[in-house]
């Protein structure tokens, strides 16, 4: 491994509560432009890693600055024996839909984004404009989709005539920068996916083996598995120009007693708490600020967490997370945990190594 020091200083700002869960307090200069940064499309990676634990891995030391240079399978000697790794088992649905319009025959696409109704489930549709509320799309002989209403950010609410037979008529979705084929759409999986309803993977566990998993358990790394199904946001980057005006759409995800009494006893002991994933994080701290007390609860229901730099962390102390896109509340949640000029330069320093990007390129662990 290499090592590189950065002289910059961390970010430290104070915080907000909000019962609205949106936590944060903005710098009165800060933009969404202030998360944006020139990216090479050659670096945007298009195919995975093989095998999976041989993505490259860039350590962010948050207080130093000393950023090294990893292979992912190197984690098992850069973790310690108590932490406990909290990993989101949600599984992407085949969200992608493709079909014809009852009237004109032409091609329509459907890309489900959650369910929230018996038979009904919020949805982006290609090519938007020519499907207005009340067009019918066919999907196959016995199965058709109408378009219901139009909801802010471009989402259709969708009414299918029967949901049972959708798993088998779609496909896995890959991001829209992804332009090649995948070969398998279990490499779209995390290994130990298991809670199917994501429109997307949690992608910094993507990098994770079976063999690797065992690694970490001999050494005494502990595992705790939380649900959040990840929907619009991952495809999308901020788009008003006040980052804190931004509405972050919400995710249903499920802390069980089993994950929250591992978290709790780490976190009493002064054992680290690693969130695998921004969806990880984002669940500890929505579930975490429901807390009056020192402790944590289970918690099952909808997470509108929107994290921003200034934002008081309660149980995560380490992350491990993919290189996010510009603008995105994920890059944003990141610079809030290491700091915006940390994270700019660690990015940077990125770019010049020629890390790939985005949900099949690199990784990162911020400790």
């Amino acid at each position: 491994m290499r090592f590189i020091r950065s002289e910059s200083v961390a970010c430290h700002l104070p915080y907000l509560f909000s019962l609205s869960l949106v936590y944060c307090i903005m710098h009165q200069h800060m933009k969404t432009s202030d998360f944006d940064y020139h990216l090479p499309p050659e670096l945007i990676a298009q195919t995975p890693v093989e095998p999976r634990d041989h993505a490259r891995l860039l350590v962010l030391h948050r207080e130093s600055g000393l950023l090294e240079h990893c292979r992912f399978c190197d984690i098992a000697e850069l973790l310690l024996p108590g932490d406990v790794l909290v990993m989101n088992d949600s599984r992407v649905i085949p969200a992608r839909l493709r079909g014809r319009k009852r009237d004109t025959e032409a091609i329509a696409e459907i890309l489900l984004l959650r369910r929230v109704g018996d038979g009904v489930w919020e949805a982006l549709v290609k090519p938007g404009k020519r499907l207005p509320v009340g067009t019918v799309v066919e999907l196959a002989e016995d199965v058709s989709a109408e378009i219901q209403d139009t909801l802010p950010g471009g989402v259709r609410l969708v009414k299918f005539t029967d949901e049972s037979l959708l798993p088998g008529l779609g496909e896995v979705p890959l991001p829209p920068y992804i332009h090649a084929p995948l070969k398998c759409p279990e490499r779209y999986q995390t290994v130990y996916s298991r809670e199917q309803g994501s429109a997307a993977a949690p992608t910094a566990g993507l990098h994770f083996t079976d063999d690797l998993l065992e690694r970490l358990r001999g050494k005494g790394i502990k595992t705790a598995f939380t649900t959040l199904h990840i929907g619009l946001d991952t495809f999308r980057p901020v788009q008003v120009a006040d980052p804190s005006l931004h509405h972050i759409h919400r995710e249903y995800g499920c802390l069980s007693p089993e994950a929250a009494r591992c978290i709790a006893q780490a976190k009493a002991e002064g054992r680290r708490v690693i969130c695998v994933g921004t969806t990880s994080v984002r669940l500890l701290e929505h579930a975490a600020c429901l807390n009056r007390e020192a402790t944590l609860d289970p918690f099952m229901g909808w997470v509108d967490l929107f994290i921003l730099p200034g934002y008081k962390f309660r149980l995560a102390d380490a992350m491990i997370t993919n290189f996010h896109l510009p603008r995105s509340s994920l890059l944003m949640l990141v610079s809030a945990f290491a700091g915006m000029e940390r994270v700019k330069l660690a990015y940077d320093e990125a770019v010049r190594e020629r890390y790939r990007f985005y949900s099949f390129g690199d990784a990162m662990l911020i400790v």
